[in-house]
């Protein structure tokens, strides 16, 4: 078996519709496709990501039990119909868990606790995080279990806009020594529009900020790119030869780069 040591990345972005779930499902799916063995670890409420994936969202699948100290994470593991790419789905009933953990022991290492023999089985070479959009225990949680996470931002006016806030509390659960591990993996400008200058002026005052923490890669406004979440599908298998499949085929070697395993 070929030794690894399983990266975590989550991706988040408190603010909603800004390209999150799809591209945690499309990234997914291209490092999948470029050999490595990929967990989607669905831990948003709305399951997005699951149907993304063309897995139906059934009760009792997702993590909650697990989280809430029943059963193995290993027992909730699915296979997709794409090759290299396993899920772990999500549920409505996740919603319970930021009130359950809240008041429990440790609440911010369970996700941490329930991954550890995962990670350890040496199955996965990358674990990617759909976190909901919010800065909730869930979240935390996953901000806690990663090596790196990654933030999506569209390519519109307010886009930096909350990011400060994200930003603050990486650094207090790195700085606190709760993961001191965690850092930026990078931010990914979504919804680009290169016809237009606001998308140009965003993107100009978000590499100024960040700087090299922003991926060269941009992610096109797509309607295929759009559509394919309704067939079950990530962009690569819906329509391989769209721009929004190209940029997230760019987009995994960037990140299989900053995480040296190219």
């Amino acid at each position: 078996m070929r030794q690894v040591t399983t990266r975590v990345i989550a991706v988040a972005n408190q603010k909603g519709g800004v390209g999150k779930t799809t591209t945690a499902v499309n990234l997914s799916a291209c490092l999948a496709a470029l050999g490595r063995r990929v967990l989607l670890f669905d831990l948003d409420p709305q399951a997005n990501a699951t149907s993304g994936v063309g897995v139906e969202k059934v009760d009792g699948a997702s993590a909650y039990r697990v989280l809430l100290g029943e059963g193995l994470l290993s027992e909730k593991i699915q296979r997709t119909a794409f090759e290299g790419l396993d899920l772990i789905p999500s549920e409505v009933d996740l919603c319970g868990v930021d009130f359950e953990l809240a008041r429990a022991e440790n609440h911010l290492q369970r996700v941490t606790e329930v991954l550890r023999p995962v990670r350890q089985s040496r199955n996965y070479d990358v674990v990617i995080i759909d976190c909901p959009p919010s800065l909730g225990v869930l979240t935390l949680n996953a901000f806690t279990a990663s090596t790196g996470v990654l933030v999506p931002l569209q390519c519109e006016y307010f886009a930096l806009e909350g990011i400060s806030m994200l930003n603050r509390v990486m650094n207090q659960l790195h700085d606190t020594g709760i993961n001191p591990h965690l850092e930026l993996l990078g931010v990914v400008m979504t919804m680009y529009d290169g016809r237009t200058r606001l998308s140009q002026q965003v993107v100009g005052e978000v590499r100024e900020h960040f700087k090299e923490k922003v991926f060269e890669t941009m992610i096109p406004r797509s309607t295929r790119l759009a559509e394919a979440p309704s067939f079950g599908k990530p962009i690569l298998y819906y329509d391989k030869y769209n721009t929004g499949s190209a940029a997230y085929e760019l987009l995994s070697q960037e990140v299989l780069d900053r995480l040296k395993l190219d």
